[in-house]
């Protein structure tokens, strides 16, 4: 794909020309923000590595030849286990000889070293975190010209054991939504399922176990109650009475709704119920207890699945959840659906043992109404009296086709069908065949003559429930809509807002619901809990926590206060002047709100303007033009007629136009998308958008804030950390590194043939690590392996040619600062537990290969993190009525971390809260490392994690999570804007033979496939002004 680079824009053509010193004058905004603070003292000599400022490191004595250009290989970047890491560290400790070698190859993985990889590794140091020796890195040879395929196997890597437990800041007890669930001592056995004829429905599936256990229990299954999955396996405590037996099942099929079993049509099933396996829980206690390093997925399943059971019997399941409108009361959330209460459970293993976690939840259902109804609060519109327009008849397709519909003009017999479509005629102009003579009859005819019923909307199309070929229509009057129907696709805003509502509870509420939740599930009466001897316990887990301090923040030496130390992750910019203030002589206004009439729009942006010139910028008071009114259905024509009136002006002068300033209306739909796009993609200017409330609102607050982005955005920095210019940050500041964030967006359910996004930011700036510089790629739908990281692609006349984004961003990296790259700190944000292995070998390999393409044996220490919000643990002060314990919010304080008891038994993770709560429950964010090679401790990853989230852009307040990862979700969210409105009706974004066009700076070599096969679309080129500074801010 052809990535999209969103800063520094001249390093497509840059080589690796390394000079000795650092650029003298780093002052425009194109480059460095000039330093207006006093540059810090030069750091000791390194007791490893090279001095920064040299060329990339040559292979020293023990490091071997000069390796030739990399090489490809199918598991290439995974080349280090556990083993060989912990044998290394076990080594320095004094531990005893290993097998495992010191060192490993980090391009691709070596077959000698295998089997020493796969070796269990020791368990994780209990005592307090502790430094730990150096790990060299040795370069492997990968072909640079080589395409990296994925690797299929993760047993040749395993992830960091835990380098002992944190030790720094306050001490404090937190409570976790985790139950300890007790292990069960049951032989636990594993049955194959086969039911035929084969359904795909795990309704049915369940059903038709449900049938046999009923019948069959006591007479062939021994007494047992087993637990099924709804698919292929069945699991017991203890044997079965046979290794393989068929069954005959027959189910009455209650879809036309009679109570007469005479009327309900039978259905015939053949069951083999098979032995499979014994599910092994000595090695499920093995792993609990710190003893072997993977943990036994299947003894997870089963477990999971046992406790899954019931609920799944009692309530509507989806995914790990569970809903049902008697766990609370249904709110309307507009347009036909509803939300509907419930909660989470999964079992996790943890360092207590094995925990459930339970958590509240809630998500959209389908109002059950009828389906007319249902239509006219969907089009807001009342059709009980007229037709429908093509619009509203396609958009009421789209909502309805897979929704299940029930009859209701035949009495109790409420037969249930799915909608696959809509009629495009009415319906007193449907007929359909009714005998191989090819006599017609229509619809209002037949059910006024079989059912005596009277269609009164005959205008209205009908649902279709057949297909094609064997069309079958449903007027829309006498359907409605079945109960217990999630709603998948994407809500709209008004929706959000409410379903976030209904969720969002203060911590004490939400704890008070999951204790009660926990104790309405009586998992000490659950049946199948019983039967396979698992006990939950109905407390939260109480966990030793830390609160770490908050970091001290640098801003300019000539305003009032020079630094600031902020109170419960909170500061203000009050008498402080921004670090490095950009500049902005030239702007504009251009006012889409009608409700804004131009004299306020004037008194805004002049408040404005005032508070960025106030705040430390070189902001001009007077705007180019003055402000002018557009419409919101024009914006692209606006905004290029006052460009042009603005380039007359100031093209003579030689200057540029450096900021649009845009007022939007609160609800401006596509606007805000369309005016980033035109900016950005057409004009090559970087916008601030405000909405109408802030206009009218005339606030100071508002104003700096909207100051702190606008500054980013033209080149500045807001504040930096005070220990980064100290250099104070182990291992950071002591040798040049980069810290990358990553992250891919998926399109909404529903869009089927929309790309996926992905974005990478790096920063820029050393020591600070503040400014990022960042790039966008479009690729395969839902693909959240990042393909763009490394490429290679072949040029007519120079032949192969690396690119992908990191290249690009350790080329740019060295033009800003002077000096390459010796550490690699790499977080990832959006990977599930499934996909760690793949994710880490596939983009371990690309990051190796790119740093290999750029220099011989060029292998920078990486440690590479995964970031995850999307998980169920919550952390509640332990007492409510402290209020020293808690912010404002009721929630726990900034800074808390926690690396004990719900964490991993041995892995390198921890849960840390680093921001405070505004409303409902905060929710930690949680880190895994799942490599490291620069041997960071407990403290020193988790301190320099929560101090780079109070170094977050755009607002005064530390953030949830780490702002490298940030800012790549917001410049993956940013690019959808360039792409969709450029999709056709059906959202494809896919292009036919020949859809590739050239694309400036665009590091990509191939098409990304798209679902059917077509190649996805590149994104469009950013213009040269915006591409260097943090626009996507």
């Amino acid at each position: 794909m052809s990535p999209i680079i969103l800063m520094y824009p001249s390093i497509f053509s840059l080589h690796f020309q390394f000079v000795h010193a650092r650029p003298e004058s780093m002052g425009s905004r194109r480059g460095r923000p000039q330093q207006h603070y006093p540059p810090p003292p030069p750091p000791a000599a390194a007791a490893e590595g090279p001095r920064p400022g040299r060329p990339f490191p040559q292979p020293q004595g023990g490091r071997g030849a000069p390796s030739p250009q990399p090489r490809d290989d199918a598991a290439a970047g995974t080349g280090r286990g556990r083993a060989a890491r912990g044998a290394g560290r076990g080594a320095a400790r004094g531990a005893g000889p290993s097998s495992a070698p010191a060192t490993w190859p980090l391009g691709r993985l070596a077959p000698d070293l295998r089997q020493a990889m796969e070796e269990p590794s020791p368990p994780a140091p209990a005592g307090p975190s502790e430094p730990r020796p150096p790990q060299t890195a040795q370069p492997v040879p990968v072909p640079a010209t080589a395409e990296a395929p994925i690797p299929a196997s993760s047993k040749a890597i395993r992830f960091p054991v835990r380098p002992g437990k944190g030790s720094a800041g306050t001490r404090c007890l937190v409570k976790a939504n985790h139950f300890i669930a007790h292990l069960p001592d049951k032989d636990l056995h594993h049955y194959d399922v086969s039911i035929t004829p084969e359904v795909t429905s795990r309704v049915v599936n369940r059903a038709v176990i449900n049938e046999l256990v009923n019948l069959h229990r006591a007479a062939y299954l021994g007494g047992r109650l087993p637990a099924y999955d709804g698919r292929k396996s069945l699991y017991t405590a203890g044997p079965l009475p046979f290794a393989s037996k068929e069954f005959q099942i027959t189910l009455l099929d209650d879809d036309n709704g009679s109570g007469s079993a005479s009327q309900r049509r039978q259905r015939n099933f053949k069951v083999v119920i098979k032995f499979a396996a014994r599910a092994d829980l000595h090695r499920l206690g093995m792993f609990l207890a710190g003893r072997h390093a993977e943990a036994p997925q299947e003894a997870l399943q089963v477990l999971d699945i046992v406790l899954r059971e019931l609920p799944s019997a009692r309530y509507a399941p989806f995914g790990r959840s569970f809903f049902s409108p008697d766990l609370g009361r249904r709110q309307p959330l507009g347009d036909g659906l509803e939300s509907w209460r419930g909660f989470y459970q999964s079992i996790r293993p943890t360092q207590m043992g094995l925990s459930l976690n339970i958590d509240m939840s809630a998500t959209a259902f389908i109002e059950p109404l009828p389906v007319i109804d249902y239509a006219a609060q969907l089009l807001r519109s009342d059709i009980h009296s007229r037709p429908l327009s093509d619009a509203e008849r396609v958009k009421i397709k789209k909502a309805l086709r897979g929704v299940k519909v029930e009859v209701t003009h035949r009495g109790n017999m409420r037969r249930k069908y799915r909608i696959s479509g809509l009629t495009t005629q009415a319906t007193r102009e449907l007929t359909f065949p009714v005998d191989e003579g090819g006599t017609v009859k229509s619809v209002v005819q037949y059910f006024q003559e079989i059912y005596g019923f009277a269609i009164q909307h005959t205008y209205l199309p009908c649902l279709q429930v057949g297909n094609q070929q064997r069309p079958n229509y449903l007027p829309m009057e006498v359907c409605k809509i079945v109960e217990g129907q999630r709603y998948s696709k994407r809500l709209n805003q008004n929706q959000i807002r409410a379903l976030l509502d209904e969720t969002c509870q203060y911590p004490r509420d939400r704890e008070r619901d999951i204790t009660q939740m926990v104790k309405h599930n009586a998992y000490q009466e659950d049946p199948y809990a019983k039967e396979f001897g698992i006990k939950i316990s109905d407390r939260l887990a109480s966990v030793d926590a830390r609160i770490l301090p908050a970091p001290r923040l640098k801003y300019n030496e000539t305003g009032r206060e020079k630094d600031c130390l902020p109170r419960v992750g909170q500061w203000n910019m009050m008498n402080k002047k921004m670090v490095n203030g950009g500049k902005v002589r030239s702007w504009m206004c251009v006012n889409f709100a009608r409700n804004v009439p131009d004299k306020l729009a004037r008194d805004f942006c002049h408040q404005l303007a005032q508070m960025c010139q106030d705040s430390g910028m070189d902001f001009a008071l007077e705007s180019v033009l003055p402000p002018m009114s557009a419409r919101p259905d024009q914006v692209e024509r606006a905004l290029k007629a006052r460009y042009h009136e603005a380039m007359n002006i100031l093209g003579p002068q030689r200057r540029e136009l450096d900021l649009l300033i845009g007022i939007l209306p609160d609800n401006n739909g596509s606007l805000y998308g369309d005016l980033k796009r035109v900016c950005e993609i057409d004009l090559g200017i970087v916008s601030q958008c405000c909405c109408t409330k802030q206009v009218f609102k005339l606030n100071k607050q508002i104003y700096a804030n909207i100051a702190l982005k606008i500054n980013v955005k033209v080149g500045g920095r807001n504040t930096v950390l005070v220990d980064a210019l100290s250099r104070r940050i182990p291992l950071v500041t002591d040798r040049p590194t980069i810290i990358f964030g990553a992250d891919v967006t998926h399109p909404h359910p529903g869009e089927d043939s929309s790309p996926s996004i992905a974005a990478v930011v790096a920063s820029q700036d050393w020591p600070e690590v503040t400014r990022y510089a960042g790039l966008v790629s479009a690729q395969a739908h839902r693909q959240e392996l990042i393909e763009d990281l490394y490429k290679v692609r072949q040029d007519p006349q120079k032949g192969p040619v690396s690119s992908g984004m990191i290249r690009e961003l350790l080329i740019s990296f060295k033009k800003s600062t002077g000096e390459k790259p010796q550490r690699i700190i790499f977080y990832r944000d959006g990977v599930s537990e499934g996909q760690f292995y793949q994710v880490l070998l596939f983009e371990l390999n690309a990051i190796r290969k790119a740093c290999a393409s750029l220099e011989a044996n060029y292998q920078p220490q990486v440690t590479f993190i995964v970031v995850q919000k999307r998980h169920h643990t919550r952390l509640f002060a332990h007492n409510h009525n402290d209020k020293n314990s808690m912010d404002r919010s009721g929630n726990i304080l900034p800074g808390t971390v926690v690396d004990t008891k719900i964490c991993h038994p041995t892995e390198f993770d921890f849960y840390l809260c680093s921001h405070a709560g505004i409303k409902g429950t905060s929710r930690p964010a949680h880190y895994h490392v799942l490599w490291d090679e620069n041997n960071f401790t407990a403290d020193g990853l988790q301190t320099l994690t929560n101090n780079l989230c109070y170094t977050y852009a755009r607002c005064t307040r530390s953030v949830s999570i780490v702002p490298p990862a940030y800012y790549a979700h917001l410049a993956a969210f940013r690019a959808r804007f360039y792409m969709e409105p450029e999709s056709s009706d059906s959202g494809s974004m896919a292009s036919g033979p020949g859809g590739r066009g050239p694309q400036s700076g665009s590091s990509a070599s191939r098409g990304t496939r798209a679902p059917g096969g077509a190649a996805v679309k590149p994104l469009p080129a950013l213009k040269d002004n915006v591409k260097n500074v943090m626009f996507y801010c």
